[in-house]
């Protein structure tokens, strides 16, 4: 006698299952979180139950969940997505893209930069082009738009102009590697899986954690043709997106991390 096939787990249930192992709760505790009860959340993940968009919502709330895993979880329950997802170029976008505009321009004489959550760069002010053009940075080897971890890290990037690269790398990956954990993305995951290809890499990303830096904040600096630049940076993301697009989007601003930096950029300015 053949024993009974055990049903699928459905889509819903494995997302919410994963996404809660993420977060670290128990189905006590996001039951709890999300006003529901341990008995239905554990009748959803297993498919015996289907959960309404409200309380979908009220998971994803309790589960801090970006609006892209957002949209995932209503299209496994078999709802629409909520949360649109666009170009910048989208004529919605006019009022946003005159905000990121002031933002860049305000950064001058200081490098600043837009990027999304896979590091794709979308926007750059005068100085950052004119940064990343004095450091000899070529064209590199990648799907879509110039991406600046690979600007950082590739080996025909921007390696050779950085100043203990294997250090500056650490904190590329770190950084990314962090996000990763706490907002998921596949972009992202992509991108961290092609950079451990890299030849060189550092294959202990907490080797000099030990050593410190001088100033409160890490730095990375850059030197070429005898010019040296220190920086650190600083992110901004919008408060209350309501778009995919958006909600991925920071803009990176970078600071002198030294005197001698803060001279030489008033000086190019004039």
């Amino acid at each position: 006698m053949n024993a009974p096939q055990r049903k699928p787990t459905p889509e819903i249930g494995r997302l919410l299952r994963d996404y809660r192992a993420t977060a670290g709760m128990s189905q006590l505790d996001l039951a709890l979180a999300a006003e529901s009860s341990a008995r239905h959340l554990s009748f959803v993940e297993t498919g015996r139950a289907k959960p309404s968009p409200a309380l979908l919502a009220r998971i994803a709330e309790a589960l801090d969940l970006p609006l892209r895993d957002r949209n995932a979880l209503l299209l496994a329950a078999g709802f629409a997505p909520r949360y649109p997802e666009r170009t910048l170029d989208d004529a919605g976008f006019d009022v946003v893209r005159r905000a990121l505009d002031h933002l860049l321009r305000a950064q001058v004489p200081y490098p600043a930069l837009v990027i999304n959550a896979q590091w794709d760069l979308y926007m750059a002010n005068a100085p950052a082009t004119a940064l990343i053009d004095s450091l000899g940075m070529n064209d590199l080897p990648g799907p879509g738009a110039p991406n600046l971890a690979r600007m950082l890290l590739h080996p025909d990037g921007l390696r050779h102009a950085m100043v203990d690269w294997e250090h500056a790398a650490r904190i590329v990956i770190r950084r990314a590697r962090n996000e990763q954990l706490h907002r998921p993305n596949e972009g992202r995951r992509r991108l961290l899986e092609e950079i451990a290809t890299y030849p060189g890499m550092p294959t202990d990303l907490y080797d000099d954690e030990d050593e410190g830096d001088p100033l409160p904040v890490l730095t990375v600096t850059f030197e070429r043709d005898g010019v040296r630049s220190s920086w650190f940076t600083m992110i901004t993301t919008f408060g209350t997106p309501q778009d995919v697009t958006l909600q991925e989007l920071s803009i990176e601003t970078f600071f002198p991390a030294d005197d001698a930096t803060e001279a030489a950029v008033r000086a190019a300015a004039g």
